[in-house]
């Protein structure tokens, strides 16, 4: 008899979770099967020299609250060491373009089928509302889709 009274309230609670999920995207990974899925609402500008916490390296490479995150479904030129002057250009626009795209509002950071890449970097797709951040660069010629391997700029 008590497990039949026990039952409900468990149905009951599971149903009311279902439709008010917790705010931490680990306890509400318990309840679906949706990958998980981080939000943030920062504020960014290129990283300096000085110490980088919440910044913008190049067009595939951000610090986010400390942690150093390559940008897994796109390439971009570089702007360490460009190959040419052409790839400096690109590499310095694509820069200051993520950084447009990533103060326009709250984007999410989601998860790839590895968690870092061989340098360290958490390996995330970053995302607004479904739709990839990186793909607007990719369609804008200042990104390529990853593959695998870079491409040349030059």
């Amino acid at each position: 008899m008590a497990l039949l009274l026990v039952s409900p309230v468990i149905g009951i609670g599971a149903a009311w979770l279902w439709n008010n999920p917790p705010a931490s995207p680990i306890s509400f990974a318990l309840f679906t099967s949706e990958p998980i899925v981080e939000q943030y609402d920062v504020t960014f500008s290129e990283c300096g020299s000085g110490g980088r916490v919440t910044c913008v390296i190049d067009g595939d490479t951000i610090w986010l609250n400390g942690e150093k995150i390559r940008i897994a479904d796109i390439n971009t030129p570089e702007v360490s060491e460009p190959q040419c002057a052409q790839e400096a250009q690109l590499g310095a626009q694509a820069t200051q373009r993520l950084i447009g795209l990533l103060n326009e509002g709250g984007f999410s950071l989601e998860a790839v089928d590895r968690d870092e890449d061989a340098y360290g970097r958490k390996l995330r797709v970053i995302t607004r509302d479904g739709d990839s951040v990186g793909q607007r660069l990719v369609e804008e010629e200042l990104a390529e889709t990853w593959t695998g391997r870079r491409g040349s700029w030059c």
